[in-house]
């Protein structure tokens, strides 16, 4: 079958531009009509030791723009001086039989979103988005994307890997460049305006609350404002008066801060002298409430302390923030508080008064690509504690086994699947373990069920210092050798699985007709042990914690979730409604 893509790499010079030029005009074929006089996509690039330097652009005319940026950006912008000097730079020149303006502008997007998520591209030089709305040919954007990637691949194997292990990877996943819902877009725009008004009139101590359930595309719209607000594309300063914006992004969650840190340092946001992806207490301890940030992003709010530790000596992480802030946007979920150390007495709205408080709610499921009624039996299950009648599903592979070593079995069989992706298997906090010391008699702390046992989560690399440096900075699913580990909650909490088999331990039983939570059970510390309230009150909020816990884990899964469960009574149950699934 011929190909639709024509891909021309040529140095990245003016020399080999004329010659390029020269030739392509000099032919009678498709590459001169299509890489001369139609719009055109292309990656400049250069490498230094195993690291590319990228910059993707869009042109109807290629000749004219190449010129530009060979004789006149290196007089203006670092990045293309360095692109220009460099002796391996090259330009991959991107022609197409279905290429418009549109198509053309998705196209390049697409293209920053992978390259921004290939582990070996040290920088994009990219600076703003062009997010496309229906036009005549976007039903083919997959489809042209994937052929010239493919042809592109074909050339570059480091610079240009396998679409399934790129879209694998953390950093794809919470890229600011995938396209958002119109639902994102709304709130988008709802939030940037918000701040834009409160910059204005230079205001203190303001609160946008982004609520949302479990995969309903926080991260992704926190991402994208991100990027915009640290580039400062949606404001005018200068009507604010301002060269710069102060701002920050935080996240009380070790892995989920690599990946900020990674897309702030590939997008060339990081802040020159000021480090602008921080941890909660870091910037707490950092800033005073004198001088206040302008803009304070926070992503995963619901794991913010709402009490005094040893390294922290406040009483509420977020209202230590929003003190420091002009305008505080919090990403909230408070399904997913799981320590009594991050639970909440007041509502979060009330923490603020009503004049300085906005809210946002995102109600779409982006995460599990299944059908309502499976949605909805999932919800119940993780929420509700009700077992429902469950239907099969052609879009969502939901399976209960009667045994765990069946489970890992089908879970690794999905990961050796190249096309299906990353799956791991994950647990709740039912079995001892301990980061700071190790097992009596043993080398690892496990999840045991009867004769069958497995490592918890983090344990192998600190056993081979090997995998440890070989996977710096990936997160733990993103890990090989996870696959032969249990994960829980605090290795998993912010991002997904294609396949999640969750193995619920003996903390979540079912009696009487219903799931009911077993806090003796657990063996989580920080979920078990009494929270002080304000009047020095000591409480248990276990049940609560511990449900929170299982919400996490059974909404982990993208197209698949697998469920083994260790009290007899909830696997009974739980099979028998498998067995029965109605169409």
């Amino acid at each position: 079958m011929s190909s639709n893509a024509f891909i021309e790499e040529i140095k990245f010079n003016k020399e080999d531009l004329d010659l390029f030029i020269e030739e392509t005009k000099s032919k009678n074929d498709k590459n001169r009509e299509y890489l001369l006089e139609y719009p055109t996509v292309y990656i400049a690039n250069h490498k230094e030791k195993d690291e590319f330097y990228v910059y993707v652009g869009e042109t109807t005319n290629i000749n004219k723009r190449t010129q530009q940026h060979l004789l006149i950006d290196p007089k203006i912008r670092e990045d293309w001086k360095a692109l220009s000097e460099a002796k391996n730079s090259s330009m991959y020149i991107i022609g197409h039989k279905y290429f418009n303006k549109s198509l053309t502008l998705d196209i390049e997007n697409r293209l920053m979103l992978y390259l921004s998520s290939v582990e070996n591209v040290k920088s994009v030089y990219n600076r703003r988005t062009n997010e496309q709305n229906k036009y005549y040919t976007s039903n083919k954007l997959d489809e042209v994307f994937s052929e010239i990637w493919l042809k592109l691949r074909s050339k570059n194997k480091k610079l240009f890997p396998m679409e399934s292990v790129i879209k694998d990877s953390a950093l794809f996943k919470a890229s600011p460049f995938h396209k958002l819902t119109n639902e994102q877009l709304e709130a988008k725009m709802e939030i940037i305006n918000t701040v834009v008004e409160i910059l204005q009139n230079n205001t203190t101590g303001n609160l946008i609350i982004v609520n949302g359930a479990a995969g309903s595309g926080k991260t992704v719209l926190l991402s994208s404002l991100f990027y915009d607000l640290f580039n400062d594309t949606e404001f005018q300063l200068e009507k604010l008066e301002k060269t710069a914006l102060n701002n920050y992004l935080l996240v009380n969650h070790e892995q989920l801060l690599v990946v900020y840190e990674q897309i702030a340092s590939k997008l060339n946001i990081l802040g020159k002298n000021v480090k602008r992806v921080l941890k909660p207490t870091q910037f707490i301890n950092r800033n005073s409430e004198e001088n206040k940030a302008d803009i304070v992003l926070i992503d995963e709010a619901h794991l913010l302390w709402t009490q005094g530790k040893q390294s922290y000596r406040g009483k509420n992480q977020l209202i230590d923030i929003i003190n420091r802030s002009k305008v505080t946007i919090a990403v909230f979920d408070e399904d997913q508080i799981m320590q009594t150390n991050q639970y909440m007495e007041k509502d979060i709205q009330h923490l603020v008064p009503k004049t300085k408080l906005h809210k946002i709610t995102l109600k779409n499921q982006m995460r599990i690509n299944a059908s309502l009624k499976t949605i909805e039996w999932i919800e119940n299950f993780a929420r509700h504690n009700k077992i429902g009648k469950m239907n099969k599903d052609d879009s969502y592979d939901l399976r209960v086994f009667d045994s765990p070593e069946d489970l890992v079995q089908a879970i690794k069989e999905r990961n050796f699947d190249s096309n299906k992706g990353i799956s791991r298997t994950i647990a709740s906090f039912d079995w001892e373990y301990s980061s700071t010391k190790k097992p009596e008699n043993t080398d690892f702390w496990m999840v045991k069920i009867g004769t069958w046992e497995m490592p918890w989560n983090l344990q192998l690399q600190e056993y081979d210092k090997t995998l440890k440096k070989q996977n710096k900075n990936r997160s733990w699913a993103e890990q090989p050798h996870t696959i032969n580990e249990v994960g829980s909650h605090y290795t998993v909490q912010g991002f997904d699985l294609n396949y999640a088999g969750v193995i619920i331990g003996p903390s979540v039983k079912y009696r009487n007709g219903k799931v009911i939570i077993d806090p003796n059970e657990s063996k989580n510390k920080h979920a078990t042990q009494r929270r002080t309230f304000s009047n020095n009150e000591k409480r248990h909020v276990s049940e609560e914690l511990i449900q929170n816990e299982l919400n996490v884990l059974l909404t982990r899964g993208v197209n698949g979730l697998y469920i083994y469960a260790v009290d007899e009574q909830l696997r009974n149950k739980l099979l028998e409604v498998y067995r029965n699934r109605g169409e």
